[in-house]
């Protein structure tokens, strides 16, 4: 994706041939700074600190970790305590324990003094993997905006409401939920993005606004709760979200503040879509409620607004009175009965492990 004149992508090799970059997601959309991962550490900092976050990303980010952690020693013992760091990093998105175990599946066969070479070829592998996935889902997902956009009157664009960022940014290109919106975009047809806020952490208001205004989409930030009074008085044709962690029947848990969106949709009858890439789904649980672990992070991130000042100088704000105590979960579930389909890179399906399986048979036990 473009930002100004240059193309990037969110995760990439240093020019050395050694290190790893990434973009600093924390400090946008007010500053574009790039970081070096160095070592083992610094990947699973920039995971835990969310200097990368989405699903895709995470996993791509464990990948050129694990390769780094090599550098330190790459002996069975060595991978095992690499995977071990790296999988503790978060728990909700799977594509880390995906991408670890992609790892460990490709280089324990090797001889210990190739384990290096193979692993930076391998993580390179699952970036150019997640970027063709990203961009085949776009164009499923585009297909569905194409057919909405043939039915309305054509002086109207269509209107899509997602939540969270799963925008390029949360992948290695393209995105998830976004790639379908890009496609429609660059294909012609007109679209507009409602962009929940998607408090605590803000990362509509600072990732997907911030994506969408660099690729000259027209959208507007809109706070979390004002969705539904939107699909109300029919202002929203269809919600696409993307999810970190699907389960075999179907269930997505994403972004805190999903499932609210897919209660809202549901009583409308707006079609509510997730996007995402065939790694995403654990095929291990069915059960997204009992079964998909939360992360609860910090209070401080439901306590504090960050932001700049008129002047320009970064800052932070505390909203609520220094005593009051805060609960932080970060994700929820929600139901496969609340979702209209899945797009994947293999086309769309139902919210089902029947549908599901007919998109990935090699699945069937």
């Amino acid at each position: 994706m473009k930002v100004g004149d240059h193309s990037y992508r969110s995760i990439w090799p240093a020019v050395n041939g050694r290190d790893v970059e990434i973009i600093d997601q924390t400090k946008l959309p007010h500053c574009f700074e790039i970081v070096t991962l160095r070592n083992m550490e610094d990947a699973a900092k920039a995971i835990r600190d969310m200097l990368v976050r989405g699903a895709p990303l995470i996993g791509a980010t464990a990948a050129y970790g694990f390769y780094l952690g090599l550098h330190e020693g790459a002996s069975d013992g060595d991978m095992a305590r690499i995977g071990k760091t790296l999988t503790g990093c978060r728990p909700t998105a799977v594509n880390l324990r995906w991408a670890v175990e992609r790892m460990l599946t490709k280089l324990s066969p090797i001889a210990e003094d190739q384990r290096l070479a193979a692993a930076y070829l391998e993580a390179a592998a699952v970036c150019e993997e997640d970027v063709a996935t990203n961009e085949a889902l776009g164009n499923h997902g585009a297909a569905l905006i194409r057919d909405i956009w043939e039915r309305k009157d054509k002086k109207e664009p269509v209107n899509i409401l997602t939540h969270c960022n799963a925008g390029w940014l949360a992948t290695v290109d393209w995105g998830t939920a976004l790639a379908p919106v890009y496609k429609a975009f660059y294909e012609g047809i007109p679209v507009h993005v409602w962009v929940d806020e998607t408090r605590p952490r803000n990362q509509g208001a600072a990732l997907t606004a911030w994506e969408l205004a660099a690729q000259n989409i027209p959208h507007h930030l809109i706070v979390d709760n004002s969705g539904g009074h939107l699909m109300q008085h029919g202002r929203v044709d269809l919600c696409i979200v993307g999810t970190d962690r699907t389960t075999a029947s179907g269930d997505v848990c994403n972004k805190i503040g999903t499932y609210l969106k897919a209660l809202a949709a549901k009583d409308n009858d707006v079609p509510f879509y997730v996007s995402l890439p065939g790694s995403t789904i654990d095929w291990t649980i069915d059960d997204g409620l009992k079964q998909i672990p939360i992360e609860e992070r910090d209070s401080d991130e439901v306590l504090r607004v960050h932001g700049i000042t008129e002047s320009g100088e970064p800052t932070g704000v505390y909203i609520a009175p220094r005593e009051t105590p805060a609960l932080n979960p970060a994700f929820d579930v929600t139901p496969a009965s609340l979702v209209t389909g899945l797009i994947t890179e293999r086309g769309v399906c139902s919210a089902s492990k029947e549908g599901l399986l007919e998109l990935y048979p090699e699945q069937c036990k």
